[in-house]
């Protein structure tokens, strides 16, 4: 049996921290050595989340304070613009799998028009695999520095890179219409927003101008036979605290119908265990896919034969973060890859 690997967390008292604690602790191979966060130093565990029952005892500590050498790999569940400035600190000492967007995408100019901030270490953008384990296992087997993809675009991706491979629908004129539950948002959102004392509301936010549709243009790109990817994106926040639904209209190419798209994703199902694609009588929805590392998937005829609905589910703290983070530490780890998610 492999010696355990010992684990720090930067960020650990945000929602996304917290589940990697949750799921970690589970975890034979892992001894979490290092709650980092940036607001609540000195704080027990089991005072900012009491669910939590292994390392309930232990205390945060500033993140400031991390200390490389007595850690093996570090989990950094921080905002973009603060996960850049650590890295720089310990990049090539541990293995680094990093949450935020900060090392996602291949472009720094990209990078610099979508998220405001001056970047401090460019030239480690292509030193991290993007860890969509689904598309690009292979090359997480054994690799030291991963950048987890963010939530939508993993509920988006998972679905659409197979079907474009395949050349099955057509790369341009998608429809992407997604919806999140408001953990999404992290702490600091505003409960206010979508409760109040009468009723819960319901809003789309940054229609075709979300920080996510150059990852998600950038990752279908790389995996299209075509030059050009064209879709609109219109995400919503849901009074769900967590869960998150794709919903993708396709036109799919000449000689294209509904099977072929239900035989592609029947394989990367079959080949994935995480991924399920569910017949017409079963019903998606958040409560199937909340708590676990699923993507469910769900295909609908359109009334024009040319075109298909894809329904595609996860749970945005899990499978949109903090899971998959594991799924691909397993994997660049040689432990199984299903290992604390099941």
């Amino acid at each position: 049996m492999k010696k355990k690997v010992s684990v720090a967390i930067l960020g650990s008292t945000g929602f996304v921290g917290l589940e990697l604690i949750k799921i970690l602790s589970k975890h034979p191979s892992v001894n979490i050595v290092f709650f980092g966060t940036e607001n609540n130093p000195n704080t027990k565990i089991r005072d900012i989340d009491p669910t939590i029952k292994v390392y309930n005892n232990q205390f945060t500590q500033l993140n400031e304070n991390f200390e490389h050498s007595s850690v093996d790999t570090i989990f950094m569940a921080l905002p973009h613009g603060v996960s850049h400035k650590y890295v720089n600190c310990f990049y090539d000492k541990l293995q680094i799998i990093d949450l935020s967007a900060d090392f996602r995408l291949d472009d720094i100019d990209i990078y610099k028009k979508n998220y405001d901030e001056k970047h401090s270490a460019p030239n480690l953008l292509g030193e991290f695999q993007y860890g969509l384990v689904e598309i690009y296992r292979k090359a997480l087997i054994n690799n030291k520095n991963i950048a987890v993809p963010g939530c939508y675009p993993t509920s988006v991706l998972i679905p659409l890179i197979p079907l474009l491979k395949n050349s099955i629908i057509d790369s341009k004129n998608i429809i992407i219409d997604s919806k999140s539950g408001y953990s999404g948002a992290g702490k600091k959102f505003d409960l206010k927003n979508i409760k109040n004392l009468e009723d819960y509301n319901f809003f789309n936010y940054n229609t075709n101008n979300h920080r996510h549709i150059c990852e998600i243009k950038q990752e279908l790109l790389k995996n299209s036979k075509s030059s050009e990817v064209l879709f609109s994106f219109n995400p919503h926040i849901l009074p769900n605290f967590r869960g998150m639904l794709s919903t993708m209209y396709c036109d799919l190419l000449p000689g294209m119908n509904k099977d072929n798209v239900i035989n592609c994703l029947n394989e990367i199902a079959i080949n994935n265990e995480f991924i399920k694609l569910i017949n017409d009588d079963q019903r998606a929805d958040f409560f199937s896919i909340q708590n676990t590392n699923n993507c469910i998937l769900k295909i609908f005829d359109h009334y024009d034969s040319s075109k298909i609905i894809i329904v595609s589910l996860i749970d945005n703290l899990v499978k949109g973060a903090a899971g998959q983070a594991v799924q691909c530490f397993n994997l660049s780890n040689g432990f199984a890859e299903n290992t604390a998610l099941i």
